[in-house]
């Protein structure tokens, strides 16, 4: 049986507002303190994708558990895969931040940064998805002007 979301379940204004403000400040932090870093250009690249990574990961793992749980199709595969993708993000921030000569509060604030990024991409991604679900559905044929005809015995062609 799928889920049916009451109509409690659209996220307040405070809470989206709030999402929002903690996602851009997460990513605004990270490429602030990788601009302000005196890192070769490869390892800020190397930070940079770590964290489109990871983002990226997050939601779609929040995306495929959601959806799992609501019943709709989700492969065992994309699911595992990830939650491989998160970890491997993690993992390669963690090992990266290890190796580099940055100072220990350096990095502490790439790892809460990161932490707070994926944090805020999952509560987003999740606002969005519960604020959508409140919408009534639209399914909506096509638009007249691009409805096709076919003529008898004939190809079909464009109206409008």
């Amino acid at each position: 049986m799928a889920y049916q979301p009451s109509s409690s379940s659209k996220p307040s204004a405070a809470f989206v507002g709030a999402s929002w403000t903690v996602l851009v400040l997460g990513i605004v932090s990270f490429a602030v303190g990788l601009w302000n870093a005196t890192m070769t250009r490869s390892e800020k690249g190397f930070y940079a994708a770590v964290l489109v990574l990871g983002v990226f990961a997050a939601v779609s793992l929040q995306k495929s558990v959601r959806d799992r749980s609501e019943g709709l199709p989700v492969s065992a595969l994309y699911l595992g895969l990830a939650w491989v993708v998160v970890g491997l993000a993690i993992v390669m921030l963690a090992i990266g931040l290890w190796n580099s000569d940055l100072t220990l509060s350096e990095k502490g604030f790439y790892g809460l940064a990161f932490a707070m990024t994926l944090f805020a991409a999952v509560a987003v991604q999740k606002n969005v998805r519960d604020t959508l679900q409140d919408r009534p559905p639209s399914h909506a044929g096509p638009p007249t002007a691009y409805r096709v005809d076919r003529p008898a015995g004939g190809q079909p062609g464009m109206t409008g």
